[in-house]
């Protein structure tokens, strides 16, 4: 497959707009801005409206997406995916959106594409949300860095140390606009309670257990099946390399599929879903001053048959520079332990001197059950606000997404923290797999000490998809 090389914008599409609005008045008189509304979709002018490309068309893309085709503040302008069913289903649905905000009721303008070089290299796509598998979250990521796009990449962020770092290097180098999709900080629970720790409400921190589901077991790479007519399975696989097609690999449903579970995709749900607890975690260390963990050591499960090969069970206990632990579990494992404020399968706990608070899901508990109403002073640490209107956080975080690349600021969930989090749950992974305990030099950014567990931060990709 050949390669294509983008090269970044020099001047964003929405400069481009205003300068040639002057131009068309002679500079004489404010430029006339044709209003959004007259083209059927809402109240932002055009030359303030982010024009967006959504990579890969799957459920988790087509429910979040929901949040960015009911703004008017941005526009759905292109649709990738390998599987040409995916991808014309995505078109009609966002063309029959924007066609119920017009009056002729008929809208054509969101192209769909199988390649997302293609959607790269269009010159009015500002950003790109980004809802793959997780192998190709840092190559798009580095790939739409390059082209001059913003990105609102899904969690978690890569599958090795080293993909983390390329994508960090590379939105900082050509100044995007990154959002993580670790959605739980555009919660206002969620944020009231790691204010709460921040300010000392439950005193100081002694303890933090950080609780996920895990990776499942199971999956067969037989029958070997004819790839279905319109699936460009090569380009699915992209980076990872070569294998059969089978119904387990990438078309199995829900948490079954392999993609969350073949360690050639993804290194499992020690980091698909212990991404949103983990982000809380370090949300606070962010805030504190702590960094990640340096120390780790623990247990886990990896299966012994099947297609899918990522954890199982987990046991890890890390431990940062300060010398507080930080004990890292599956949730069934978890709910064995007498550990206080376990209840939810997916949580970060912070635990106390004077109480500890749980930041779960789907909820926020804390002991004393009172923590819940106080209230954070103004002269207190306040973290960002993504969801001032206290609205469904999903939405939330998209459309804050859509600010900030407007105003060129960090949103909530910046690569810096996103890299951080994700880290923990490689070195958590890294310390199981190798059996033995393994230390972080945060300076360095390397596993010390164990040349084999220091080789498992990168890995290897198929060729055009080295990053």
């Amino acid at each position: 497959m050949k390669t294509t090389t983008v090269q970044p914008d020099r001047k964003s599409r929405r400069e481009f707009l205003r300068s040639t609005a002057k131009l068309a008045t002679g500079c004489l008189i404010a430029p006339h801005i044709v209003p959004a509304s007259a083209l059927g979709v809402g109240s932002t002018p055009p030359s303030e409206r982010v024009n967006v490309g959504l990579i890969s068309c799957g459920g988790r893309a087509m429910y979040e997406s929901r949040c960015l085709a009911g703004t008017d503040k941005c526009q759905l302008v292109a649709v990738c995916d390998p599987q040409e069913d995916r991808r014309l289903r995505a078109k009609e649905v966002f063309e029959k959106t924007y066609a119920e905000r017009k009056r002729s009721g008929a809208y054509k303008g969101c192209d769909a594409y199988a390649d997302f070089r293609d959607v790269l290299a269009r010159a009015d796509v500002d950003a790109v949300y980004i809802a793959t598998p997780d192998h190709w979250h840092v190559p798009i990521t580095i790939a739409a860095a390059r082209a001059g796009k913003d990105m609102h990449t899904e969690k978690p962020l890569g599958v090795s140390i080293a993909e983390d770092i390329a994508a960090r290097e590379a939105v900082r180098r050509y100044g995007r606009v990154f959002q993580y999709g670790a959605e739980r900080r555009s919660t206002t629970a969620a944020r009231h309670a790691i204010e709460l720790v921040l300010n000392g409400r439950i005193g100081k921190v002694q303890a933090i257990h950080v609780v996920s589901p895990a990776s499942v077991k199971g999956g067969s790479a037989t029958p070997v099946l004819p790839v279905p007519a319109g699936f460009n399975y090569d380009l699915w696989l992209g980076p990872a390399p070569e294998a059969p097609f089978c119904q387990d690999r990438c078309l199995a449903s829900g948490n079954g599929n392999g993609i969350f579970h073949i360690y050639d995709y993804a290194i499992g749900f020690i980091a698909g879903w212990a991404a949103h607890p983990l982000d809380q975690v370090q949300w606070w260390a962010d805030n504190a001053g702590m960094g990640i963990p340096v120390n780790y050591e623990g247990t886990g499960t990896l299966p012994d048959s099947g297609l899918f090969n990522c954890l199982t069970q987990w046991d890890v206990r890390c431990r940062y520079e300060s010398g507080l632990p930080l004990r890292f579990m599956d949730n069934s494992t978890a709910s064995q332990q007498d550990i206080p404020g376990i209840r939810s399968p997916n949580a970060a706990t912070f635990v106390g001197t004077e109480g500890w608070v749980s930041v779960g899901y789907s909820e926020v508990q804390t002991d004393p059950p009172s923590l819940r109403n106080s209230v954070i002073g103004a002269n207190e640490i306040h973290l960002v606000c993504s969801n001032p209107a206290g609205g469904e956080y999903a939405e939330a975080h998209h459309r804050s997404w859509i600010d900030c690349v407007r105003s060129r600021k960090d949103p909530v969930g910046n690569i810096e923290s996103a890299v951080r989090s994700d880290l923990i749950s490689h070195l958590s992974d890294i310390c199981v797999r190798v059996g033995r305990p393994i230390r972080w030099d945060p300076v360095k950014e390397t596993i010390v000490g164990d040349e084999a567990a220091r080789r498992r931060m990168s890995r290897a990709a198929r060729e055009p998809w080295a990053v």
